[in-house]
């Protein structure tokens, strides 16, 4: 995984050889996960990016977005599951509303629970996932160092 070679996913899939892995609702929090589901057709519906190397599985995991109150949008199989890894521009922030500046740790705990998100459509997951860049562990490293 360091070199770049392996994504978590795939790994997963290794370890649950019998198991059809399908990575999702990984970009998403909680928090909105929970506020955002809105029926099919809706103007202010958001999606989130799935991966997987079976078809059918993938097909199912959709399915359950939709019923749960996303859309859903393939990105490719667990080899490109890294698209919607943390650092990449799909996963967390396009969700969340414009974070305040000068908050204290309290105040941006409350921000987090109270503050409603904001909508991401297909068109734009797909878009933010096709611009991501994969990061190597030793660049992630070197930025953590740096902050």
């Amino acid at each position: 995984m360091d070199a770049g070679g392996l994504t978590s996913s795939t790994l997963v899939q290794r370890h649950l050889a019998d198991s059809r892995v399908v990575k999702a609702f990984n970009s998403i929090d909680f928090v909105r996960l929970f506020t955002f589901a809105r029926p099919a057709g809706a103007d202010d519906r958001s999606a989130l990016p799935i991966a997987g190397d079976d078809t059918t599985a993938k097909a199912q995991v959709a399915e359950l977005l939709d019923a749960l109150g996303y859309d859903a949008v393939d990105i490719g199989t667990l080899a490109d599951s890294w698209r919607s890894e943390p650092g990449t521009p799909v996963y967390v922030q396009p969700y969340l509303a414009a974070q305040p500046d000068g908050l204290t740790q309290e105040e941006l705990g409350r921000w987090f629970f109270e503050t409603p998100g904001v909508p991401v459509p297909a068109a734009t997951v797909t878009q933010l996932t096709d611009t991501a860049v994969r990061r190597s562990a030793g660049d992630a490293r070197a930025t953590l160092s740096r902050d």
